[in-house]
């Protein structure tokens, strides 16, 4: 098992990365809790929810399980499953365990940041793409309008990640995970993009999917350690989520994966960044890639002047202005506001030229 560590401003956490930790979670409990309410969706309560239950077999737990898809992550699932903690008659001394990819992580989580003002949980990742969301203590619901517009930032005591749990994912699932691990290649190795490139999604080894989740949770846990609230570098994991994120609430949540939509945002910012600082960065490479492995790119549904709209409402955005993670290189990321004509500009050559 690999142990990690992850010192946030208010409490260090550990992110334990193993095989069958599924089945042992009760040694991970920071301290004796009154009660344990696990969140998760109905699909990974199928899988996994009975071997977690039985690991807690000594706690009082209890159990809400909300439907699979970021569209439960809204303000009525969000009430539901406070209403399910006071019936269950949780207080202060409580637990929250999240047991799911990124949707149950940053709902689970959120609720456990505003119940009676705040009481501990622990991410318990099924994912991939969970790599990136369970580490950090970004926790949210969306808004109609946006993208995890309505949140807080709440770090978990512990992340649990049972690497076994992955072995039922689908092919979406971990082309969505991808994304991520790629974006943190992008902003800080160019020798591990280059690995990635080189890979096919339905060829890995766990070994090699163990070595990239690895990597993903160290760059996000450096970055975390150094900038928790997003005032500095941690505004660069936003590599390819201003686009991303607008092209998921334009196609109202759920057409594509948040993965896939940052695919396409992954793209766009290396597009940018060779028209704005005449560099060469690996965008032939990249949208290679991207399509051997079966990524859609198709977004015709959107227009241009829609997604600026969204991109502008984004939470990044700053005095109306549309801020965007740039690379100068692979490895050297920095932040760029634009007026919306020119990035409507940029986006109707890149949606004619890119991925037509």
């Amino acid at each position: 098992m690999e142990k990690l560590e992850v010192k946030s401003s208010t409490h260090e956490y550990k992110i334990m990365i193993g095989e069958g930790v599924r089945y042992t979670l009760h040694q991970y409990l920071t301290k004796k809790y009154s009660s344990i309410l696990i969140i998760t969706d109905d699909k990974v309560a199928k899988l996994h929810l009975d071997a977690v239950k039985e690991s807690l077999a000594n706690e009082k737990v209890y159990v809400s399980i909300i439907p699979a898809g970021e569209q439960s992550k809204n303000i009525d699932v969000f009430y539901q499953l406070h209403t399910d903690a006071i019936q269950y008659g949780l207080d202060r001394q409580s637990l929250v365990i999240a047991l799911g990819g990124g949707v149950v992580g940053d709902l689970a989580g959120f609720v456990a940041a505003t119940y009676m003002r705040g009481i501990d949980f622990i991410q318990v990742p099924t994912t991939i793409l969970a790599h990136d969301s369970s580490v950090g203590g970004k926790v949210a619901i969306n808004h109609e309008l946006g993208k995890n517009m309505i949140g807080n930032f709440n770090s978990p005591v512990a992340v649990i990640y049972d690497v076994e749990t992955l072995s039922t994912l689908s092919d979406i699932e971990i082309r969505s995970g991808y994304a991520e691990l790629v974006k943190e290649a992008l902003i800080s190795n160019e020798s591990t993009f280059n690995q990635l490139m080189n890979i096919r999604l339905n060829e890995i080894s766990k070994d090699e999917l163990k070595k990239h989740l690895s990597f993903g949770i160290k760059v996000k846990a450096k970055i975390v350690e150094e900038d928790e609230n997003e005032s500095g570098v941690r505004k660069y994991l936003n590599l390819g989520h201003t686009l991303g994120h607008a092209i998921e609430a334009e196609l109202s949540y759920g057409k594509l994966t948040h993965g896939e939509a940052v695919a396409i945002g992954l793209l766009f910012a290396l597009y940018v960044s060779n028209k704005e600082f005449e560099v060469d960065l690996p965008l032939e490479s990249l949208l290679t890639w991207f399509k051997n492995n079966d990524y859609p790119l198709d977004i015709r549904e959107c227009t241009s002047k829609k997604l600026v709209e969204r991109m502008k409402s984004d939470k990044k955005a700053t005095n109306k202005k549309i801020q965007m993670v740039l690379l100068e290189k692979v490895g050297k990321p920095t932040v760029k506001d634009f007026d919306d004509e020119v990035i409507d500009s940029y986006l109707q050559s890149f949606m004619e030229k890119v991925i037509r």
